[in-house]
This record gives C-alpha cells, sequence and structure tokens, in this order.
C-alpha cells in the first residue's frame, strides 16, 4: 500500500480539524486553547499533521524535555486506522528527535487502548509503572512507557 499522505508542522489554522479528531477519538478531548498553546509553542513543541488531499487525517504531538521526548498526543481520523498514518507520524518524529540529540521517550496511553499500545511497542516503548485513575473522566488507568533511542545509528 503506497503512501498518499504528506507530513508538515501543524498550524494555527489546522486547530479545527485537530479538535475534530480530538472530539471522535478520545472520551477527554483537548480544548483549542490547549491545542493553540501547543502549536505555538514551537521551542518545547513539535506537532505534526498528516495531510491527504486538503484534509487532515492524522496528527502527533510531542514535547521536549532536556534529553527526552515526550509523546504528548496522537490521532487519527476515523476511518484512516490501521493504514500508517501514526507509524509515519512517530517515524517522522524519532528523525528529528535523534537530531536533537533525543536519547529517550516516555507516554502514557490508556490500559484498555491495545491498538496505541502495539504501535508504542514497534517504536521500542516498554511498560515501566502504572497510573492509577490518570483520565479524569473515565477514571482509567494509564500505563507509564519508555524508549531508549539508539544513539549509536
Amino acid at each position: 500500500m503506497s503512501r498518499t499522505w504528506s507530513i508538515r508542522e501543524a498550524e494555527r489554522r489546522d486547530v479545527p480539524e485537530l479538535l475534530a479528531i480530538e472530539v471522535a477519538q478520545f472520551p477527554e478531548p483537548w480544548t483549542r486553547a490547549m491545542l493553540l498553546d501547543e502549536i505555538t509553542d514551537t521551542e518545547t513543541r513539535r506537532y505534526t499533521v498528516a495531510v491527504e488531499g486538503k484534509r487532515i487525517i492524522g496528527y502527533l504531538g510531542v514535547m521536549y524535555v532536556l534529553d527526552e521526548l515526550h509523546v504528548n498526543t496522537i490521532g487519527t481520523l476515523p476511518g484512516h486506522e490501521g493504514k500508517g498514518v501514526a507509524t509515519s507520524l512517530m517515524d517522522d518524529a524519532w528523525r528529528v528527535a535523534k537530531e536533537r540529540g533525543i536519547v529517550r521517550a516516555t507516554l502514557e496511553v490508556a490500559v484498555t487502548n491495545t491498538r496505541a499500545q502495539a504501535l508504542y511497542f514497534r517504536f521500542g516503548f516498554s511498560p515501566v509503572g502504572v497510573r492509577k485513575n490518570y483520565y479524569e473522566r473515565t477514571k482509567e488507568d494509564a500505563l507509564v512507557l519508555w524508549a531508549d533511542f539508539d544513539v549509536t545509528s
């Protein structure tokens, strides 16, 4: 299957489409203000979007803290799951993180979100703990995952 989308950095004008994906995918979607704050903080954050035609079909937001990367959020437009959109966004984030000298990455993921966990495991993440009742609305626990970058490659 050939890739039909391109990846670019997110812009303020993308927020309505990102909000739509957030609402469709998550029980606790981010707000417009949260997304705007994240996208405009280009010093410590990097938000990218996967664009097919003129439509955003996925996005990824990461935060840099010293030599670490934290995956803040990732989402795919309903109907585009399982096509490699999230994988291509993660590939792009990994490439840039290595260029920045990042040596490890972390994130939290709902314990029931096995599809996302499978993606993260492919990128070398491993569970190191659980945050009880991490998600406020659902009271669901989150797995804490860490990955080390191969700094020799």
